[in-house]
């Protein structure tokens, strides 16, 4: 019983040492092989066969999530915003809701040119990234 017999078991072993920099690199080529285990990346490395590499732009991941995070902050501006303007009108004079509403309207005026900034650096930083493929 058990696991059935390999036809070819893989008996012979060999070491080999590096450096620190020389495993550094290692690493690093072995990570962008996308393979499972070191093993396997070796014998495709040693014996010529083709792998693929899978390289992982984390600052583009870090932009993405960041601009995630963002828009659902604007959301939830959006969303008090509303609020903000319901509570003026049923809780104020028409007098003190309109001052309050005129700074509340450059809040929004700043919000947007801000908003027009995060739309000019994601365009830029998008073709930074495209120019890099």
């Amino acid at each position: 019983m058990g696991r059935p017999p390999k036809n070819e078991r893989a008996d012979h072993c060999c070491m080999v040492r590096f450096t620190d920099t020389e495993f550094a690199r290692f690493l690093t080529l072995f990570e962008q092989s996308g393979l499972q285990n070191r093993a396997a990346f070796i014998k495709a490395r040693v014996f010529n066969e083709t792998f693929r590499v899978i390289k992982v732009d984390r600052s583009l991941l870090d932009y993405y999530q960041k601009l995630t995070t963002l828009y659902g902050q604007f959301r939830s501006v959006g969303v008090n915003y509303n609020q903000t303007v319901v509570a003026l009108k049923s809780n104020f004079t028409e007098k003190k809701a309109f001052a309050m509403l005129t700074k509340l309207e450059k809040m929004t005026l700043e919000l947007a040119i801000i908003g027009g900034e995060i739309v000019q650096l994601t365009r830029e930083f998008q073709e930074k990234w495209q120019h890099r493929q």
